[in-house]
């Protein structure tokens, strides 16, 4: 299979995951900001809450890794760069996906 036919698969099987996360994210947090902010760590701090975050963040954060590589494939004309843009936007998506993820399970 086509590298080309795998990253639009994996975008559109993110993109099936991550809607009914957002709807829970916004349905959530909307309700939340109008009301005591300390609801929102006591919803970070329930162990349901901290598992749906945490599988939305990763899945929306894999969705903009692989939007913003498509977005280089298509512009930039040096392979080098591309490949270097790449790279780097991987380790930071995995870095701050990791990152958030532990300090949301030490609340």
């Amino acid at each position: 299979m086509n590298s080309s036919t795998k990253k639009w698969l994996f975008l559109k099987a993110s993109s099936l995951v991550l809607l009914p996360l957002m709807i829970w994210f916004i349905l959530n947090f909307s309700s939340i900001v109008l009301s005591d902010p300390t609801e929102i760590i006591l919803l970070l701090k329930s162990q349901p809450g901290k598992i749906l975050f945490s599988v939305f963040l990763v899945v929306a954060l894999f969705f903009f890794s692989l939007t913003i590589s498509e977005i280089f494939e298509d512009y930039m004309s040096n392979e080098k760069f591309k490949n270097v843009a790449n790279k780097f936007l991987y380790i930071f998506a995995i870095l701050f996906s990791l990152f958030v993820v532990i300090n949301i399970y030490k609340l």
